[in-house]
């Protein structure tokens, strides 16, 4: 499906009355989407019916995700204005789906001083961002308390700046390198600035998976224990998926059956994101272990489905622009979604993946994008409150008069999804 096609398709189920569509819907699908309409809880065996929806059924599932969407949240679609800074790309991690590490002998290496990203904050300070989201490479050389010491160098000088920061990965080897429990670490880096933690290095929460994706990567019990720690400190995550590689829907299912399981117990998550698999320069794609599907309903299949099977539980159903391009994005908000994401300034792992969206969003574009789909943009902090009345400078592009340096040359795959 080109663009149009899937504009066309998504604009068509939204002008479709639901009895419509539910008529035209096998009797099962018109059973699962009618209980959760009436905010019944689906099973894995319904979420599996869902996920897998083709046809007319696919259609149905779509109105029902849009509808549900309107009901629990509304009709604004809300964004954030950040900063996305890629600290480093040494790693000694070696996953299958990135290509952005590189080892700190290769000429593209690089490990930014803490000046380099202050400079970046005060930038992104200086364009409105609230919010400065930093993830970075495995680096075996990292000094014990480098996560530590770098959140209290940006707080020192910019106090008010949301830090959202560090994957369940770095969690992980931050807390090796310091020799600390989970608990004890995550509570260190919440004293010295942390605000929440991005719910990546999930890819798919299944261990026969993760043993091909990386088998050096937490595991699934390790991913679990340190996001439930951060919840039981206060400190929130997202949560995420990526898909679109050699997982099956039985364990797409799976993996949002334990993120809902997570929620009902500790109600961390912020949101949830799926992450599309950017597969041009990865090892999966040239070893030919994987054959991505054409953007379109993979992915409103996606969307529709977490927006069904979490809701209740999570609200926010956030599109990536930077994986998807931000047309097709925008298409997404029909499908469910009701987040844009943020405008992110600069984007290291994605880029050099192949993707082809770019690395920065402007406010305008992202207002422009939400008017064109019936809806209101309306930017938001990092934990989703409402920043009614507030506007980014210049729509948040870029106002020094040289760039900052950006990790352009860095190589990049999926990312930690």
């Amino acid at each position: 499906m080109n663009l149009e096609q899937m504009r066309a398709f998504a604009d068509e189920i939204e002008a479709t009355p639901l009895n419509v569509l539910m008529n035209q819907a096998s009797g099962a699908m018109r059973a699962a989407l009618l209980k959760c309409l009436d905010y019944g809880e689906l099973t894995p065996e319904e979420g599996l019916l869902v996920y897998t929806a083709e046809g007319a059924d696919l259609r149905a599932v779509i109105k029902a995700a849009d509808l549900a969407r309107a009901e629990d949240i509304g009709e604004e679609v809300t964004y954030v204005v950040n900063r996305n800074i890629n600290f480093t790309n040494i790693c000694f991690v070696g996953c299958q789906f990135c290509g952005f590490k590189r080892q700190k002998w290769e000429s593209d290496a690089y490990d930014h001083a803490d000046e380099t990203i202050l400079a970046k904050v005060a930038d992104a300070i200086a364009r409105g961002a609230t919010e400065i989201s930093m993830q970075g490479g495995i680096n075996p050389d990292m000094p014990a308390f480098k996560y530590r010491d770098l959140l209290a160098a940006i707080k020192t000088r910019f106090p008010r700046i949301h830090v959202h920061a560090f994957s369940p990965m770095e969690i992980m080897y931050g807390a090796r390198r310091a020799r600390m429990e989970y608990r004890e670490y995550i509570a260190m880096l919440r004293d010295a600035g942390l605000g929440s933690i991005p719910g990546t290095a999930a890819e798919i929460l299944d261990d026969s998976v993760r043993e091909i994706l990386s088998h050096k990567k937490v595991d699934v019990a390790a991913w679990v224990e340190i996001i439930t720690t951060a919840h039981e400190l206060g400190v929130p995550t997202t949560s995420t998926i990526m898909y679109g590689h050699i997982e099956s829907p039985r364990q797409v299912v799976n993996h949002l059956d334990l993120i809902r399981a997570i929620q009902k117990r500790t109600g961390g998550f912020t949101e949830f994101v799926p992450l599309r698999f950017i597969h041009e320069n990865t090892v999966l794609y040239r070893k030919g272990l994987v054959r991505p599907a054409d953007l379109g309903f993979p992915d409103f299949r996606m969307y529709a489905f977490a927006r069904l099977f979490l809701r209740g539980l999570i609200d926010n159903i956030q599109t990536s622009w930077v994986k998807l391009g931000v047309d097709f994005a925008a298409v997404t908000l029909k499908t469910g979604c009701n987040d844009f994401s943020g405008t992110l300034m600069e984007e290291s792992i994605t880029a050099q993946a192949g993707g082809t969206a770019g690395e920065f969003v402007p406010v305008d574009l992202i207002e422009e994008q939400a008017r064109a789909a019936g809806r209101v943009a309306v930017e938001r902090s990092t934990l989703y409150k409402k920043l009614y009345g507030r506007k980014a400078p210049n729509g948040a592009r870029p106002i020094a008069p040289q760039p900052l340096p950006a990790d352009h040359h860095a190589g990049g795959g999926s990312g930690c999804g």
